[in-house]
């Protein structure tokens, strides 16, 4: 007998709220860019890189991420990786300067690497493969309810009782999601007395060796373009919601800040709501590839408007919302992957794909801050730096850039008409 649902989206969820976390932590910057650049005396490309500096953690960890949780299993792997998160959030709360912060960021994004890659390891063993695009959809949802916690909410409790506290609270947190997970997650239904969904049951499998298994990934083209293609949907939402969102809609149209943290919640909430609607409109048409490249059109078009068009207010909220659900076609991306070579290779496939969303924020942050330091003015206020339209629109022409070519390579995807290919 297969587990019950009640208890398989509980064991999932154990993994997921560590991916709440992770996401809370992306973007929880966003809220507090005065603060931090008036508190370690930096401009925008240093806040770029402190925000960055837990991207490139994320990112070097997908592939041992992978690894691990083929071969260690998820539970493991979670909760080591809630345990650093915990140890990660509280230096960074409580850094003396902008080094002990970054080293803080850096230890937080390393650790949290693990939840979305392990959650859908959880997954492919918990739910029957019909369930799979569900779940992984699911799990951006968490994610981004992370994400909107570290909107409007997080910045009335900086507001009330600093970010520094605000953050250590955080830390606490980490600690016991680590302890409930060590204590609650099993790593395959044969652990608790059920039947597992994934092929071969409980049994164990011979891995190959670790770079074999890798470079046996990195052998499938459909990998490596479901890697690259996220850089550019994910990476500009990330890099809008997760960190310049904010001070865009204050310094170009007047709003205070909760009203700006609200706008940018209302992107990661229909990013949240467009992953797992996305993931199930795919599985139900039978194909990855129409859908994925017209929602992707769809967000290149949002994404123009937004940043060349200067529409009103009301009209951009309602831009934002509609490239947010379309860009959740990402969650496509992994269902395709996972189906596009053999099974014993999803946990390694899902941390090689799972960069791809994670670069685009590595790459896009800083890039982003450089280009407005390049035309900044001089102006200041309360120690942080204020930038014009015109630099805010140079600078958001990056992100569009990279959308656009995220655009050009799905159509050199396989389909894989959702069915395991190999």
């Amino acid at each position: 007998m297969h587990p019950p649902a009640r208890l398989a989206w509980t064991i999932w969820g154990l993994g997921a709220l560590l991916y709440l976390f992770a996401f809370y932590q992306r973007v929880a910057p966003a809220v507090m860019t005065d603060q931090l650049m008036a508190d370690f005396a930096i401009g925008g490309a240093a806040l770029g890189n402190l925000s960055a500096f837990y991207f490139y953690a994320y990112v070097v960890m997908q592939i041992p991420t992978g690894v691990m949780a083929d071969r260690w299993g998820p539970r493991r792997v979670l909760a080591g990786g809630a345990g650093v998160a915990a140890l990660g959030s509280l230096l960074f709360a409580f850094a003396p300067d902008f080094g002990w912060a970054g080293f803080g960021r850096l230890l937080v994004g390393a650790s949290v690497a693990v939840a979305f890659v392990s959650t859908l390891k959880l997954a492919s063993h918990w739910f029957p493969p019909q369930k799979y695009a569900l779940a992984s959809g699911m799990a951006l949802f968490m994610g981004v309810v992370g994400g909107v916690m570290a909107g409007v909410p997080l910045r009335m409790l900086v507001e009330n009782f600093g970010w520094r506290m605000v953050m250590g609270s955080a830390g606490i947190f980490a600690t016991l999601l680590c302890i409930a997970i060590w204590l609650f997650v099993r790593d395959d239904p044969s652990e608790r007395g059920y039947q597992s969904h994934h092929h071969g049951g409980g049994e164990t499998h011979r891995h190959p060796p670790i770079l074999a298994g890798i470079f046996q990934v990195l052998s499938y083209r459909n990998i490596w373009l479901l890697m690259l293609m996220p850089i550019g949907f994910s990476g500009a939402v990330l890099t809008f919601a997760g960190l310049w969102g904010v001070p865009w809609l204050r310094q170009v149209h007047g709003l205070d800040p909760k009203a700006a943290a609200a706008v940018t919640s209302t992107l990661l909430v229909a990013w949240a709501l467009g992953g797992p609607i996305l993931g199930s409109w795919s599985q139900r048409l039978g194909r990855r590839k129409p859908l994925y490249l017209i929602s992707g059109a769809v967000a290149t078009a949002g994404w123009f408007a937004v940043i060349f068009l200067a529409p009103p207010l009301w009209l951009m909220v309602v831009l934002l919302a509609i490239t947010g659900f379309a860009s959740g076609n990402i969650i496509i991306g992994f269902a395709w992957a996972k189906e596009s070579l053999p099974l014993r290779l999803t946990g390694t496939a899902s941390g090689v794909v799972n960069m791809g969303p994670l670069m685009g924020g590595m790459l896009l942050q800083p890039g982003v801050g450089w280009l407005l330091d390049r035309g900044w003015g001089g102006q200041l206020a309360g120690g942080a730096r204020l930038y014009d339209a015109a630099a805010w629109q140079t600078s958001f022409g990056l992100m569009f850039v990279t959308v656009v070519g995220a655009l050009v390579l799905v159509p050199f995807v396989r389909e894989s008409h959702c069915q395991q290919t190999v």
